[in-house]
């Protein structure tokens, strides 16, 4: 069972304050096509859900696996905390926008919102924390007291002062400031991002569609940041479940094919549909036959290191095709590399030009935000996975959990865990000779 240091408790309310903050004034400021600081105090904290989340660590443990019970759990941790949040409100309730916002009434919106939050909640503790808890375990002890001493400190000291504000001052006054500072705090920072990215891109302003509204920006335009994360995205998911269905009726072996612990994504069709994209783009506009070349050898080389890279890093294999005829040590074959070939003429000619083109409609703020909240997501399931797969590896040599990160790896993927969410895969010999008979 984990257990947390009192510290360690408080530094995850402060984190997990920040987190929701920045959730919070993300979502508020997409719907309302502006910047919106929400938070009561001044500093970047959302406190509710810090103190949920700080809650939450140390209830769902008790909860085992059961991923009913834990839902159920976090919505009742959530519930508590937002009701406490509404009677806050009611007593301050001089700040208009919080009268009555955050009471919990039994009604079919709030019960969905509840249950969205919930959901989330659970998300973020079995894919984002596994990755804080190895963070904090790499924080020495003294600079961990330090941080909590000055972060609770300046929570306090903030708390208080704008309850001093908001009960003895004239509420509508300081209201009316607070908000006129935090637009022109946000304007500054926005006009000072945007001379920065002008000066040092100086054809940033080809981000503008021709004939498009003065000021208007197009998301993901042409090959770029935003565009390859969409497209890893979208396509690790439909790879995955065509991956799927042609195992499950070709084969008769229905399995996951997924390459992380959360989720239908299989990286390598990700990857694979980035690297096709990337290296392929000049060669759009000529022959079907440059673009199936460029994508025979593309695709076996790529096949072929991902394999390498599986077994050197993680000691497992996910697919052998040494009785397959003409393969390149069991890694790739011929086969394979000709329907990568086929695949590139496809994507490149018929799937591509339309997907990019959906993509691009997509508002600009709302896609930049989605966006880095799938990239930070993602790379925390990855983080997770190849932290379990590690882990799978050694288990039979050290079954003892060293730390606090290990002792909650073990009692979430266990072995039994892992051969069940991959049971195509294979331990290589080092591994195997390493494992109890």
């Amino acid at each position: 069972m984990v257990t947390y240091s009192s510290y360690e408790v408080l530094f995850y309310l402060l984190l997990y304050g920040f987190l929701g903050w920045a959730l919070e004034v993300s979502y508020y400021s997409v719907r309302n096509h502006q910047f919106i600081n929400r938070g009561f105090i001044s500093l970047p904290l959302h406190v509710p859900c810090g103190i949920a989340f700080s809650l939450l660590i140390q209830v769902l443990p008790f909860l085992g696996k059961n991923y009913v019970l834990q839902f159920i759990g976090t919505a009742m941790v959530f519930a508590v905390v937002q009701s406490l949040s509404g009677t806050f409100s009611r007593w301050v309730s001089r700040l208009s926008q919080w009268e009555n916002e955050n009471e919990f009434a039994g009604t079919r919106k709030n019960w969905l919102e509840m249950a969205a939050r919930a959901a989330g909640a659970l998300l973020v503790y079995h894919i984002v924390h596994p990755v804080f808890m190895t963070g904090v375990s790499l924080i020495p002890k003294f600079l961990l007291h330090v941080i909590v001493w000055v972060g609770m400190g300046l929570l306090l000291a903030d708390f208080f002062t704008m309850l001093y504000v908001v009960r003895f001052r004239t509420v509508p006054v300081s209201g009316e400031l607070a908000r006129e500072e935090t637009q022109r705090l946000a304007d500054r920072i926005t006009g000072h991002i945007w001379r920065r990215l002008s000066r040092a891109y100086p054809g940033i302003e080809k981000m503008r569609g021709e004939g498009e509204a003065e000021g208007q920006i197009v998301f993901a335009r042409g090959i770029c940041w935003d565009k390859i994360i969409w497209i890893f995205l979208i396509c690790a998911l439909l790879g995955d479940i065509i991956e799927t269905f042609y195992c499950g009726l070709v084969n008769g072996q229905w399995m996951n094919r997924s390459s992380v612990l959360y989720g239908p994504f299989s990286f390598v069709w990700g990857i694979g549909a980035v690297v096709l994209t990337v290296a392929l783009r000049r060669m759009a506009d000529k022959s079907d036959r440059y673009i199936f070349a460029g994508g025979f050898l593309i695709g076996g080389t790529y096949e072929y290191m991902c394999s390498v890279f599986t077994e050197l890093v993680f000691g497992t294999v996910f697919w052998d095709y040494s009785d397959m005829p003409l393969n390149i040590g069991g890694r790739t074959n011929v086969l394979f590399c000709f329907f990568w070939g086929l695949l590139a003429v496809v994507w490149m000619k018929i799937l591509y030009p339309p997907l990019s083109r959906q993509i691009e409609k997509i508002p600009p703020l709302t896609g930049k935000v989605v966006t880095w909240v799938i990239v930070f997501l993602m790379v925390c399931n990855g983080l997770l996975t190849s932290a379990a797969m590690i882990r799978y590896g050694t288990r039979a040599v050290r079954p003892e959990a060293n730390g606090m990160v290990e002792q909650f790896i073990d009692s979430q993927y266990d072995d039994r865990y892992m051969e069940k969410r991959w049971p195509n895969m294979i331990v290589t010999d080092e591994e195997q000779q390493s494992r109890p008979d």
